[in-house]
């Protein structure tokens, strides 16, 4: 099957392809990725190796960044692919061949603006209209290969507050949830079903705001939730990362 991000749907002349990413179940099972400018294809990129299996549900996720695109299936990085045509040209999506479609999704610009202008740490984003219920934070990166911990805060800026500050430190296999208010700590939280995080590993953290807790997933699994500390929300205005990972993409949608 195969995945096209183009300039327009046009067949005859046949529109532009940013990015045509091509799962290959022949003989020599592979990803096919490659551009088409003015209907001539260019030099294709093969990563001789394919994370789909017949029969079988996946999700890829293509991210988008200023030198390229990023792809991950099922939660694992599988390639990067740099960009051959500029992406204000890039309006079309489509999904054709042996496939069959369950949801497609689009997540626009993120609305944390990071104050450095780019995904280096330590990372401090400002959240440009506080938080609210049903808002969703997602933090996709990679833990360092020899790494102690790393820390993420949900802040308000103006009193010097963390709201939650999320703290998995990977040689003990814990994961401290806290806020800081007024100066002080509060009870720490470390109940978890299992420790996600291993070295050199891709992951994705998704946290859900809801109106009486956030909700916490790793790489697909509920991992917890933590009740609301700070009840004014939208006093929630920015976020910090920092420590033994790299950091791909940051989002608030």
């Amino acid at each position: 099957f195969q995945v096209d991000l183009s300039s327009g749907c046009s067949t005859k002349p046949r529109s532009d392809i940013a990015l045509h990413f091509s799962p290959r179940f022949n003989d020599s099972l592979c990803v096919v990725c490659n551009s088409l400018l003015q209907e001539e294809w260019g030099k294709e990129e093969i990563l001789h190796q394919l994370p789909y299996k017949h029969g079988a549900p996946f999700e890829t996720i293509i991210l988008v960044h200023k030198n390229g695109f990023k792809v991950a299936v099922n939660g694992s990085h599988l390639l990067e692919y740099k960009h051959r045509i500029p992406l204000s040209r890039v309006d079309t999506f489509s999904i054709s061949g042996n496939v069959r479609v369950h949801a497609i999704g689009y997540i626009p610009n993120s609305a944390i603006y990071s104050e450095s202008g780019d995904l280096g740490l330590p990372y401090k984003g400002s959240i440009l209209q506080g938080l609210s219920p049903g808002q969703h934070v997602t933090i996709k990166g990679q833990v360092s290969m020899y790494p102690h911990s790393f820390t993420v805060n949900l802040c308000n800026s103006k009193a010097e507050n963390i709201a939650l500050h999320l703290n998995p430190r990977m040689k003990s296999g814990v994961f401290i949830r806290n806020s800081y208010l007024d100066g002080s700590w509060g009870q720490e939280e470390r109940e978890l079903p299992f420790f996600p995080f291993s070295p050199g590993e891709y992951f994705e953290i998704l946290l859900l705001c809801q109106p009486h807790q956030f909700k916490l997933a790793v790489n697909g699994s509920h991992l917890f939730a933590y009740r609301h500390r700070v009840q004014d929300l939208s006093s929630i205005d920015e976020l910090e990362i920092m420590g033994d990972l790299e950091l791909s993409d940051v989002k608030l949608w």
